[in-house]
């Protein structure tokens, strides 16, 4: 398990290394688009073992000195309080987290635009919060007719009618709290400006996946489909670089329809268009990362079987659909895999189905799996966690973790003061307890030591957990399914 596939490093230096080389190619300035999650990139470091969350943003650290940020949300996504689901926190906060993200890192933030600007009175509110704590702040309309009325867009009607956003650094990059912000509109937009001013520039595309030289059907290709499931993405051959190189190369649908249009602005924009096919437009080096492609392909399959569980609990707890759920499975089906390529599931649901209630499962680094269920004083997952801790730190199981004089007065509080009517402890509740007897006790130091060997490890349960041990799971980093059906047959879950 966890066998590394993707050298990190490696990445790292390619991939600064192709963007200095973009920017150079277009004269001096780059538009950058940045596709995906700068910070905390989970999805790419479970399907590319050894590929570390933060590397999007450490690669940008290495041009630093050349780089600027511009934040781009949509005014209607500010209108319509839009939430982010990883998060739970609404877009026009997002921006703000992202504002800090990147200053933490030492990184230039120059400005936000407020994309489709129609007036919005929350949105003008919003603007001036973020001028206020001292952001610039552009707006951008919309335009009639976009994406197909060329002639209309591309005048000072169109994009001339935008804001033009003020920068000072040869590479800017365009991000955004989530898709459908503006992100590729505000870089034509800004190319558009600087050609009318007699500035060279020109735009670029990051975006992780899919990864356009490896092959359609490979297992981190099909992942990205699953991932993007809700949002019907197709990886597909990209013909016009087939047409153009006779190479096969693999983009993606909304980029394949979008192109035709897209060069057409820039024809219009620089007299002439700098690439032949979406794939050009790309500045991704993931691909060549790779350096196990058999580990790199079992991670890959392990998140499409997570990807299918997610979203049939989606399904289950009425925020998804059935059509996800199918995609899926056929995604499952192409890469040639089952349910029983993850061990653990079964482990839980035979578990369960011997005890009568809930269990889970989780797989260590050996293979090894161990299983809890459910007692009066621990959840399946607590009682599961408690017995994985025990292993890996090589304790018998007789020995007793928890001292009663610790959980007790917790139980009362929880049933007493706090109003839950349940005693049973919650996983945050159980390693609180862990680090209190890990003062007094040995054994309990011990276990709690190997909380890190916890990273990467598969874990299932045979119930919907709450959110509380979900969020705890992602924490650890642990890599969570649940069967979609809940402990109870009550409407109202927490």
């Amino acid at each position: 398990m966890n066998k590394i596939g993707f050298d990190n490093d490696k990445y790292l230096k390619l991939q600064s290394e192709k963007i200095k080389e973009r920017i150079a190619f277009f004269g001096g300035k780059l538009y950058l688009e940045f596709g995906g999650k700068l910070f905390d990139d989970y999805h790419a470091s479970r399907v590319l073992p050894g590929f570390k969350p933060d590397s999007k943003i450490n690669m940008l650290c290495q041009l630093k000195d050349q780089a600027e940020i511009v934040i781009v949300i949509s005014s209607e996504d500010i209108a319509k309080n839009k939430v982010r689901g990883d998060l739970g926190i609404s877009y026009d906060v997002d921006v703000l987290r992202l504002i800090d993200a990147f200053r933490s890192y030492g990184l230039y933030v120059g400005s936000v635009v407020l994309t489709k600007f129609q007036g919005q009175p929350n949105v003008i509110t919003y603007q001036k919060k973020l001028e206020s704590l001292g952001m610039k702040v552009y707006r951008h309309y919309p335009i009639e007719g976009y994406p197909s009325d060329i002639p209309f867009i591309v005048s000072d009607d169109g994009y001339g009618k935008n804001d033009y956003i003020e920068t000072t650094r040869s590479l800017v990059v365009i991000t955004a709290p989530g898709p459908g912000s503006g992100k590729m509109a505000t870089c034509l937009s800004q190319l558009y400006h600087e050609y009318k001013r007699g500035i060279k520039a020109g735009y670029a595309k990051y975006e992780t996946f899919p990864i356009w030289n490896i092959p359609l059907k490979h297992p981190v290709n099909l992942a990205y489909e699953a991932a993007t499931a809700d949002l019907n993405d197709v990886n597909m051959i990209d013909p016009f670089h087939l047409e153009a190189y006779g190479k096969t190369t693999i983009n993606y649908n909304r980029d394949v329809e979008i192109f035709p249009v897209l060069n057409a602005m820039f024809e219009k924009i620089m007299g002439e268009s700098p690439y032949k096919s979406p794939t050009d437009m790309g500045v991704n080096m993931a691909g060549l990362g790779i350096i196990d492609d058999d580990a790199v392909q079992r991670a890959a399959k392990q998140e499409i079987i997570r990807r299918y569980y997610e979203a049939m609990c989606r399904k289950r707890q009425g925020t998804g659909d059935n059509s996800e759920v199918m995609k899926i499975e056929l995604l499952m089906k192409q890469a040639g895999i089952t349910i029983d390529a993850r061990p653990v599931i079964s482990a839980a649901n035979i578990k369960a189905e011997a005890t009568g209630e809930p269990a889970a499962a989780i797989e260590l680094e050996d293979g090894t799996i161990i299983t809890g269920k459910t007692s009066e004083l621990l959840g399946a997952s607590s009682a599961m966690l408690l017995n994985a801790l025990k292993v890996l730190a090589g304790l018998d199981d007789s020995i007793l973790l928890l001292s009663p004089d610790i959980i007790g007065p917790m139980q009362d509080l929880k049933v007493k003061h706090l109003g839950d009517k349940s005693p049973m402890l919650h996983i945050e509740e159980i390693l609180l307890a862990l680090s209190i007897s890990a003062v007094t006790d040995d054994n309990a130091k011990k276990a709690l030591d190997q909380l890190p060997k916890l990273r990467g490890l598969e874990v299932h349960s045979s119930v919907i957990l709450s959110q509380v041990d979900i969020n705890l799971f992602h924490t650890l980093g642990v890599n969570l399914t649940c069967e979609p059906v809940y402990q109870t047959k009550k409407l109202y879950h927490k």
